[in-house]
């Protein structure tokens, strides 16, 4: 399926590792991923959000993984979802009202995320709670872990977790980097 791919002349990527795809001289190659993976969980009320900080990230130089990005149809999504969450170097928690209240796939990818985080090594930075706007930060990971908020400037917001992301990144990958905005 990779070969027949790769002929076609599309690439193919491996989440979290790098992509395939057929170089000039029409020989196979591989490119290793070398931007820190970033997986983004947050609840569908606030996909725009989400969105937007994905954008971000990726301005600076990170690889942002969502859902409705990297998901194919048939897939087995639960599955893949926490595969992306094992195999990424920092898991970004979006909080609101509405996903601090609602059931479903937030909280399960959130518990198991911080079941993952437990693998770590003690002072590497794993999840990072983001506040999209203002409401509760869960007990269990406002005890333990500092959040970022977002508003009332995002551009203050994202600088802190670009600045996460770096702290969570590998030794030697080559990192996020801080987005200039205008004063």
């Amino acid at each position: 399926m990779i070969r027949r791919s790769l002929e076609r002349g599309q690439t193919v990527e491996i989440d979290g590792l790098g992509m395939f795809r057929r170089g000039t001289d029409g020989a196979y190659e591989f490119i290793a991923q070398t931007e820190p993976q970033v997986f983004i969980a947050y609840v569908e009320e606030d996909l725009l959000l989400a969105r937007r900080l994905r954008d971000m990230l990726a301005a600076a130089g990170c690889s942002p993984w969502m859902d409705k990005d990297k998901l194919i149809p048939g897939q087995n999504w639960p599955r893949a979802i926490r595969r992306a969450i094992e195999i990424s170097d920092v898991f970004v928690a979006c909080f609101s009202a509405r996903s601090t209240s609602k059931r479903g796939p937030f909280q399960s990818e959130l518990r198991w995320a911080l079941e993952c985080g437990q693998r770590m090594p003690i002072d590497q930075t794993f999840v990072v709670p983001v506040r999209l706007e203002a409401c509760a930060v869960p007990r269990q990971i406002q005890e333990r872990t500092q959040y970022v908020d977002l508003f009332p400037d995002w551009d203050v917001g994202i600088q802190k977790v670009i600045r996460a992301v770096q702290a969570g990144s590998k030794p030697g990958q080559a990192g996020c980097r801080l987005i200039q905005t205008p004063i």
